[in-house]
């Protein structure tokens, strides 16, 4: 599988298993969840995502007791995570009212806590998981430097910036930003159209893409977006979710699509978008397809 650069020294897998569903799997058992990444490892894919909110704050736990009983695990991964969003749940029980947290204390209670409970050393990119608007970016910004100056975390970015929110938190940190994790999808074409691929795109950051099967819907999708993927993944003995994938992937931006599932089928069939090569006019046809009308 190929791979994408992020840093000088942090490579990506072009696909990614998502972990937001981890602990929602009846069956959250080390073997279990070490079966999952095996099969992701399987394909080349060695990048995983994870947030500290998972679960209600217990994704982390699960991947923790899988690389606790196997520690070889982590050598083979890079492990990203996010932090900022406050519930009424797990260790944030008594939250009154769902709220982000970009404060220092917060960030670095965020860090430790996610370190702890993966049993790992280090986390290899840290996301801000949702703009704060009443974030102080100097703040934010320190805390962020602090912890790659500490080890704790080797890159830092953010996720669901719009572009002034992006420039707002770089232009307080010493070290750059090096992704966007955003919805983005043929269910959630607006990046394409709304300035935000285009800001990263001018500016080399190679974006994260999460929901790429928009929440599952464009697998039951019975419009004319349904019928063209069908065709497509027809021609290529794939299913609907390879052309999706596939859709993103063709983008010279190098989107790096999250793709999370429980099903152990399911992960081992994640790389089968790479067997699928859009060509121009295909592409289009998704595209304006997913628009609803024919560009411009």
């Amino acid at each position: 599988m190929k791979r994408i650069s992020i840093t000088d020294s942090l490579d990506f897998s072009q696909l990614i298993y998502g972990m937001w569903r981890l602990a929602d799997d009846p069956n959250t058992s080390p073997n279990h969840v070490e079966a999952k990444i095996q099969t992701a490892l399987d394909q080349g894919i060695t990048t995983f995502d994870q947030a500290d909110i998972y679960g209600g704050y217990t994704a982390e736990t699960v991947l923790g007791g899988a690389l606790k009983a196997n520690p070889a695990l982590r050598s083979k991964m890079e492990i990203v995570s996010k932090c900022n969003i406050v519930v009424d749940a797990g260790r944030h029980a008594g939250a009154l009212v769902k709220h982000y947290d970009t404060s220092r204390d917060h960030i670095h209670a965020c860090v430790n806590a996610s370190l702890l409970e993966m049993g790992i050393e280090h986390i290899d990119l840290l996301l801000i998981h949702r703009p704060d608007p009443l974030m102080d970016h100097h703040v934010t910004g320190a805390a962020l430097d602090e912890l790659v100056a500490t080890g704790k975390v080797g890159a830092i970015g953010v996720s669901n910036f719009k572009p002034w929110d992006w420039d707002l938190l770089q232009s307080a940190t010493k070290n750059q930003l090096v992704t966007n994790q955003i919805e983005i999808s043929l269910a959630e074409i607006s990046p394409f159209t709304n300035g935000d691929l285009a800001f990263h795109q001018r500016q080399g950051h190679s974006m994260m893409a999460w929901s790429p099967l928009g929440g599952g819907s464009l697998m039951t999708n019975m419009s004319n977006l349904g019928i063209v993927m069908d065709d497509i993944a027809t021609q290529h003995s794939v299913d609907r979710a390879a052309v999706a994938v596939a859709f993103l992937l063709a983008h010279p931006a190098k989107i790096l699509p999250v793709l999370g599932t429980n099903n152990l089928d399911r992960i081992a069939r994640i790389s089968n978008a790479l067997k699928v090569e859009l060509d121009r006019q295909s592409w289009f046809q998704l595209y304006q397809t997913a628009l609803g009308q024919e560009v411009a």
